[in-house]
């Protein structure tokens, strides 16, 4: 295995039981992503690529098999070890905002930080910086039923930011957002990934989405089925701007 990688599995299966029958959702999986990677995950329903996803966001563990986040074993940590790892390292974002109705953009935002085994800062400045990171400084004050769909996404990815972690874990960001939006999300997740070098893992079904990473990888009944390196990855940002011009000319 190699040091420089953020993310190694090596030979990771994953059963479950569901009655009298034995589902391989992952068979024999190795991989490896660097620091700084941009990846989508691919697959049809049932490929494994959500299992998948919650064992590198240390949510599920593997049945056999070995995984290393930055370096260290994770397989065999106890349930706090695993929790303190999701709080320092990684930031999740979802189909399905899970902000919390009552509460303001800020304070949706500022949640994490509450969980956070060492003392906090100005959670409240760490909050509005990663507001302004997704262009929401002026929605601060806002509760989610007044914010649009991709509104209420960018808070989301705010709130997964707050951390500051290592890594960005995202399962269909885009699944519940139209097209323009859904560009407009991923134009996010590659500043972020470009200009201050969070490896990014995206889960989606949708092609078109895929190609704004730098890495597809498929899955196929557990397995991987390619691992394929993308040269010239669709550029979200220079797409709306080109929109842009168009709608004014």
């Amino acid at each position: 295995m190699n040091s420089a990688n953020i993310i190694e599995i090596d030979h990771l299966t994953r059963t479950f039981q569901i009655g009298d029958m034995i589902v391989n959702a992952l068979r024999d999986v190795s991989l490896e992503i660097q620091p700084g990677d941009f990846v989508a995950v691919m697959g049809p329903s049932g490929s494994g690529k959500s299992t998948l996803m919650n064992i590198l966001g240390c949510l599920d563990r593997p049945t056999s098999g070995t995984y290393r986040l930055d370096g260290i074993p994770v397989e065999g940590m106890s349930r706090d070890q695993l929790a303190e790892i999701r709080n320092r390292k990684l930031g999740f974002v979802f189909q399905q905002f899970n902000l919390l109705a009552r509460t303001s953009s800020l304070e949706n935002v500022e949640l994490p930080l509450l969980y956070s085994t060492e003392p906090v800062q100005d959670s409240r400045k760490l909050a509005m910086d990663a507001l302004a990171a997704v262009g929401l400084a002026d929605r601060a004050g806002h509760h989610p039923n007044q914010l649009s769909g991709g509104q209420q996404q960018r808070v989301a990815i705010a709130r997964a930011l707050v951390n500051k972690p290592q890594i960005l874990m995202a399962d269909e960001p885009t699944g519940a957002l139209d097209t323009r939006t859904s560009v407009e999300i991923m134009a996010i997740f590659q500043k972020l990934n470009r200009e201050q070098g969070i490896t990014t893992i995206v889960v989606t079904h949708e092609p078109d989405i895929a190609q704004y990473a730098n890495r597809i990888i498929y899955f196929r009944d557990g397995r991987i089925e390619s691992d394929q390196a993308i040269t010239n990855p669709r550029d979200a940002a220079a797409e709306l701007r080109g929109a842009a011009s168009l709608a004014v000319s």
